[in-house]
């Protein structure tokens, strides 16, 4: 028995018994104070007062959460923040990756040889069976994150996401991967030791954070354990898991390239998402010229270019979306599924990227603020070009007779610029 419990119990024994009726029920609508767990133990300070300040209100709100207070004490203790954590997750790249160099930066030669020897891993056809998400989107999601497993971090976890939550930037979400990941150290799956990962919380071979690890992960080699780290059968089964909850539809395809003709209305990209059939009434065709199979004819699809018209066009399936719920990039789903189609014996993309022109983080909020001036609301002017900052940009270029793609290249910051200028 805890030590402390047993002398409350003690006490509570020494005690003279109380009267029920000197603990009247209290009035309607009386405010009943409920008592907070205790406060933490002294702990040695860290270096940090604003670090030792949030320690001690984290402390109650995890034994509230649920975490025992031994492992708090255990864990807690002699806890600092790591300064490595806090510069990465300040960092804003000066320049963005373009789509294009992105891609080829991940579908190379050599990680398409590797992908293609481990489809004869003896474990995915059970995966496969399971799961029904096919061996070369898990192996592609394995290469995307980790490098087939060679690279998983060497941070730890736990003082990692103290140090976010200390920061406070992303206190809700570090607060509950801490808390998820004590939880699995209280639950004696796994010991701090193993709970290794990137300075963001991602951990083994496909990048689990802990609370995704505490609902996600899968036994997939059938010893008891689920060993995201050291089982490439526990870690991609537990890819694929994620993939099914996330809607993974079994039998259909990811996406599928394709060609416009002349004259297309690019306002259409991430617009309505319709079957094949209606966007060949709209002109567009299989890249490769084969015909849809009888599952992806009766999909949606999204129409996307993520280089603008002059470079590959896609056609997004439901499974792309599925992708990313994995990681919420269209690079990123991009990069997972083209490497899945290759390890499956598929070429390379019929059109090519073109050549872009990274954009600084100057332009691309200059191009923000052009926008809203102009009318055309992008959201907050933060140098980040996502959906609302391309659809704003779509209907600019569009109300200016240019191709609406919602492409933000350097000549159209140029021409953002002179014709809303501050």
């Amino acid at each position: 028995m805890d030590r402390r419990a047993f002398i409350a119990l003690l006490l509570a024994g020494c005690a003279p018994p109380r009267s029920s009726a000197a603990q009247p029920a209290p009035e309607p609508g009386t405010r009943v104070t409920v008592p907070l767990p205790p406060g933490p133990p002294p702990m040695p300070p860290s270096g940090s007062a604003s670090f030792d300040e949030w320690l001690r209100g984290f402390y109650a709100r995890a034994q509230a959460a649920g975490v025992p207070a031994p492992v708090l004490d255990r864990e807690l203790r002699g806890l600092s923040p790591d300064d490595r954590v806090s510069a990465l997750d300040g960092r804003q790249p000066e320049f963005s990756r373009p789509v294009g160099t992105y891609i080829k930066g991940v579908v190379t030669d050599d990680r398409v040889a590797i992908g293609r020897r481990k489809r004869a891993l003896s474990f995915l056809p059970a995966v496969e069976n399971r799961f029904g998400v096919p061996r070369d989107i898990v192996i592609g999601v394995w290469a995307m994150e980790s490098g087939f497993g060679a690279l998983q971090g060497n941070f730890d976890v736990l003082r990692s996401m103290a140090t976010l939550a200390a920061d406070g930037r992303r206190r809700g979400f570090a607060e509950d991967q801490l808390v998820a990941a004590l939880k699995i150290i209280a639950s004696g799956e796994f010991p701090r030791a193993r709970l290794v990962g990137s300075w963001a919380g991602a951990m083994g071979q496909t990048q689990f954070i802990p609370a995704t690890f505490l609902s996600t992960a899968v036994d997939g080699d059938g010893d008891g354990r689920r060993d995201v780290w050291g089982s490439s059968a526990d870690a991609l089964a537990s890819a694929a898991n994620l993939l099914a909850k996330a809607g993974w539809r079994r039998g259909e395809g990811w996406a599928q390239e394709v060609t416009a003709p002349s004259g297309f209305d690019f306002g259409l990209t991430e617009g309505p998402r319709e079957s094949p059939a209606f966007w060949a009434g709209k002109g567009l065709r299989r890249a490769d010229g084969r015909p849809w199979s009888d599952a992806d004819l009766a999909a949606p699809a999204e129409l996307s270019a993520p280089a603008g018209a002059s470079g590959p066009l896609f056609l997004l399936f439901p499974n792309h979306f599925a992708i990313r719920k994995y990681n919420n990039s269209i690079a990123y789903a991009l990069g997972v599924g083209l490497l899945a189609d290759r390890f499956a014996g598929g070429g390379p993309l019929v059109a090519a990227w073109p050549v872009e022109i990274p954009l600084g983080l100057s332009d691309r909020i200059a191009a923000q603020q052009a926008l809203a001036r102009a009318g055309f609301d992008p959201g907050e002017p933060d140098g980040v070009v996502g959906l609302n900052t391309r659809a704003a940009l779509r209907a600019w270029q569009k109300a200016h007779g240019l191709t609406a793609d919602g492409y933000l290249s350097p000549e159209m910051v140029r021409r953002l610029r002179a014709e809303a200028p501050p």
